[in-house]
C-alpha cells in the first residue's frame, strides 16, 4: 500500500470479526437496505421477554410535511438493560469473570470486581432506591468520581426503570444545579470527594452548592446519598498511601452532613437484600438522559432508550474494538460523558468484557502512567482522546518504553478529529507499527460510533474517519441542501436512523426537531462539516455551529459568553474556537468593557475564574482579549468568522461589505495578545 494508507495489523486481521472490506461491504449493505434483518439477527444475542408488537423500525426524519420527528426500534418488545449486562452473564456461568479492574488515582490503590460481585451490589442498591420510593420513570442525578459505586448506581437505576442523569464530576455547582432542575431529578447520588492527581475536589461541597441553588429556585431534592470514597485521606504524594477503603468514616472531609436528608451509602447498603427482580420495560422506554452543550448556551438533555441503545452500544463495541474473550479493554474517558456510558459501562458489559475502570489522571504521577497500567493488566484494546496523545508526544519515547506494551492490539481515538501527526505518533511510537488504529467519529446524540475504521479490515489514512459503521448512511450537503457526490466538502448529515440515535431532548421536542432536522428536512444534521476524498474516505473538518471542542469536551460558546458577561465590568462578550496543540481547540474570548473600567491582568484572572465557577475548570479560556468594539452586521449580529480570523492572526477576511464598522478590525488586531501571534 502507499505510504499514507495503512493496512490493518496482521495479528488483528487474522482473528477479526470482519476480516476484509468485501465482508464489511456485504454486512454494510444489509444493514442499510434491510435493517430489520440485520438487527434482528443481532437482537438474538440479548434477552427479550417479549418480541416487538409492531414494526421493527418506524420513523420520520422529515419535518417538511408537518409531522413530528420520531424514531422507534422494536416497539413493544420488552427487556431490561441491566439484566442483559449482568444477569445474562451470571446465568451463563460467567459470575467469576472479571468485570472491572479498578485502578485508583494512586498507583498503589486498586481492586478487582467480578460480574457476580457487581450483580450483588447492583441488586442491593436497586433495593435501596426502591426503599426511598424511586420507581420506574423517576429521574436520578449522579455526580460521582470514577469509582465502582458509579457503575452500581447507574445500573441500579436501569434495573428498576429509573432514568439516570450523570453529571461529569468536573462541573460546577451552577452547572450541576442547571441539570438537576431541567431534568426534575428527585434524588442525588454523590461522593465525599476525589483526588485528580494531587488536586482534591470536594464533590459533596459542590453538590451542596447545587442543591442550595435548586432550593432557591423552588425545587427541592429531598435525599442525597453520599459515597464515603476518600475519608480523611492524606493528599497523594511520592510516598505510598494506604487504600481509601481503610480510611472510613469520612466525616473529616464532609463537614456539612445533614441527618435525614443526607444518607451514607455504606449505611443504606448494609442491610439491603442481594436479590432484586428487574423491572421489565418497553424497548422505547427511556434508559438515561445525558446533557450536552447547546449552541444557545442551555444544555440539552439527550434521551436514549432501552433496546436500540443497548444493541448499538454493544455492536459498535464488539466490531470497532474487535473484542474477543480474553481481551482486556481500557477506555480513559469519564463516565460523566457519553464515551463512558457507551464504552465503559453498557457496550463492554453487554459483551461480557473485562475492562479497566480508571479513577486518576493519565499523566499522574508521571507521563508513564498509561503504560504502567497497560503492562499491569495486559491491556489489549486502548481507547483515549487525541488530547492525551498530543500531551504524551511532549515527553517523547522514554516514558512509553519503560513498560511492556506488547499486549496492545487496537488503539482507539475519540472526542475530536485526530491530527495526522498525533495519529502517526500513536501508530509508530505507542503501537510500534503493530496495532490497528480506529479513529471514531460520533456524538452524545448518536449513542455510539457512526464513522470509524474496523481494525481487521479497513485500510486507514491518518486523520480520516474513513467509512460508516453498520446502519449509518452519511451524506454531504451544501448550504442549500443539495447533495454533494464524489469529491467535495459540506455539511455531514445522516439519511436514516440507527438503533442508538437519540429519541428527543428531554422536555423540549421542538428544540430536538429544530436543532437536528429543520435545516435539512429528511436528514439528521450532525452539526459537523466533512469532506470526501477521491478514494471515498470521509474526513471530519469540525463543528459548523458555535461550539468549541476542548480536549474532547463539547462546549457551547454561548455558555462561556454568558459566564463572562456576568462580571460587573463586562458589557459584551464573544467567544470563538482557537486551535491548540494539546487540547485540539480552546476558547478565545473577546470582551467589551463597560465605560470607565480598565482591562488588565487582574481582570483577566477574574474573568477566567467566572468561567471556571460557572461551567467548570476544563472550560477556562486560553485567551481573553480587550475588544472596545466587535465586528457586527448592520442588523447587529456579531460576525464570528471575522473573530476566528483575528484569533489566528489571519487578515484574509473575504467579503466584509455587510460589516457596520470595519474600523474595529484594526483595533482588534492591535489589541491581540502577543503570545498568540
Amino acid at each position: 500500500m502507499s505510504e499514507d494508507i495503512y493496512a490493518p495489523a496482521t495479528e488483528v486481521q487474522n482473528v477479526a470479526h470482519v476480516k476484509s472490506m468485501e465482508q464489511y461491504e456485504e454486512m454494510y449493505k444489509e444493514s442499510v437496505n434491510d435493517p430489520e434483518s440485520f438487527w434482528t439477527k443481532i437482537s438474538k444475542d440479548f434477552y427479550f421477554q417479549k418480541p416487538p408488537t409492531g414494526k421493527f423500525l418506524n420513523y420520520n426524519f422529515d419535518v417538511s410535511d408537518g409531522k413530528k420527528v420520531f424514531v422507534e426500534w422494536m416497539k413493544g418488545a420488552v427487556t431490561n438493560v441491566c439484566y442483559n449486562v449482568l444477569d445474562r452473564h451470571v446465568e451463563n456461568g460467567k459470575k467469576d469473570n472479571v468485570c472491572f479492574y479498578w485502578e485508583g488515582n494512586d498507583p498503589d490503590d486498586s481492586k478487582v470486581i467480578t460480574y457476580g460481585e457487581l450483580y450483588k451490589q447492583v441488586c442491593k442498591f436497586a433495593n435501596v432506591l426502591k426503599d426511598l420510593g424511586i420507581k420506574k420513570g423517576d429521574h436520578v442525578a449522579i455526580y460521582m468520581p470514577m469509582i465502582v459505586e458509579l457503575v452500581v448506581a447507574m445500573l441500579a437505576c436501569a434495573r428498576i426503570g429509573a432514568v439516570h442523569s450523570i453529571v461529569f464530576g468536573g462541573f460546577s455547582s451552577d452547572s450541576l444545579a442547571e441539570r438537576i432542575l431541567d431534568g426534575k431529578c428527585c434524588l442525588l447520588i454523590t461522593a465525599d470527594g476525589v483526588y485528580r492527581g494531587t488536586k482534591l475536589v470536594n464533590l459533596k461541597d459542590i453538590a451542596d452548592g447545587a442543591l442550595k441553588i435548586c432550593k432557591e429556585k423552588k425545587f427541592e431534592v429531598k435525599k442525597t446519598i453520599v459515597v464515603c470514597h476518600l475519608g480523611p485521606m492524606s493528599p497523594p504524594s511520592d510516598k505510598k498511601v494506604s487504600s481509601p477503603a481503610a480510611k472510613r468514616p469520612c466525616m473529616s472531609l464532609v463537614t456539612n452532613f445533614v441527618e435525614g436528608s443526607d444518607l451514607w451509602y455504606h449505611d443504606v447498603m448494609s442491610n439491603a437484600s442481594e436479590e432484586c427482580k428487574p423491572e421489565w420495560l418497553d424497548a422505547e422506554d427511556p434508559l438515561f438522559m445525558l446533557y450536552t452543550s447547546g449552541s444557545t448556551g442551555k444544555p440539552k438533555g439527550v434521551v436514549h432508550t432501552q433496546a436500540g441503545y443497548m444493541m448499538y452500544a454493544a455492536t459498535t463495541f464488539k466490531y470497532v474494538f474487535d473484542y474477543h474473550d480474553g481481551d482486556v479493554y481500557w477506555c480513559t474517558a469519564d463516565i460523566g460523558w457519553i464515551t463512558g456510558h457507551s464504552y465503559i459501562t453498557y457496550g463492554p458489559m453487554a459483551n461480557g468484557a473485562t475492562s479497566v475502570l480508571f479513577e486518576g489522571v493519565p499523566t499522574y504521577p508521571g507521563p508513564e502512567r498509561c503504560w504502567q497500567v497497560v503492562e499491569k493488566y495486559k491491556v489489549s484494546k486502548f481507547y483515549t482522546a487525541p488530547t492525551l496523545i498530543r500531551t504524551l508526544m511532549k515527553y517523547g519515547d522514554e516514558p512509553i518504553k519503560k513498560y511492556d506494551r506488547s499486549s496492545l492490539k487496537v488503539l482507539g481515538s475519540v472526542g475530536e478529529p485526530i491530527n495526522p501527526e498525533a495519529w502517526r505518533f500513536y501508530y509508530n511510537n505507542i503501537g510500534e507499527k503493530k496495532c490497528s488504529i480506529v479513529d471514531t467519529f460520533w456524538q452524545t446524540e448518536t449513542g455510539g460510533h457512526t464513522m470509524t475504521p474496523l481494525p481487521g479490515c479497513t485500510p486507514t489514512k491518518p486523520g480520516a474517519a474513513t467509512f460508516p459503521f453498520f446502519g449509518i448512511v452519511p451524506v454531504l450537503l451544501d448550504e442549500n441542501g443539495k447533495v454533494i457526490d464524489g469529491v467535495g466538502e459540506g455539511y455531514l448529515v445522516f439519511k436514516q436512523p440507527w438503533p442508538g440515535v437519540m429519541r428527543t431532548i428531554y422536555g423540549n421536542h421542538p428544540r430536538y426537531e429544530e436543532t437536528y432536522f429543520t435545516q435539512f428536512p429528511g436528514y439528521y444534521k450532525t452539526g459537523d462539516g466533512a469532506k470526501r476524498d477521491k478514494d471515498g474516505y470521509i474526513w471530519i473538518t469540525g463543528r459548523i455551529d458555535d461550539m468549541v471542542n476542548v480536549s474532547g469536551h463539547l462546549l457551547s460558546t454561548a455558555a462561556v459568553e454568558s459566564a463572562l458577561v456576568e462580571h460587573p465590568k463586562v458589557a459584551e462578550a464573544a467567544v470563538v474556537s482557537l486551535p491548540h496543540k494539546i487540547k485540539g481547540e480552546t476558547c478565545y474570548c473577546f470582551v467589551t468593557l463597560i465605560d470607565g473600567n480598565t482591562f488588565n491582568s487582574e481582570l483577566i484572572t477574574e474573568l477566567k475564574h467566572c468561567v471556571r465557577t460557572k461551567i467548570g475548570p476544563f472550560a477556562q479560556p486560553e485567551v481573553i482579549q480587550n475588544a472596545p468594539g466587535l465586528p457586527k452586521t448592520r442588523s447587529g449580529k456579531i460576525m464570528r468568522r471575522i473573530l476566528r480570523k483575528i484569533a489566528v492572526n489571519d487578515r484574509e477576511f473575504g467579503d466584509v461589505s455587510t460589516m457596520a464598522d470595519s474600523s474595529v478590525i484594526d483595533v482588534l488586531f492591535a489589541n491581540r495578545p502577543t503570545s498568540t501571534s
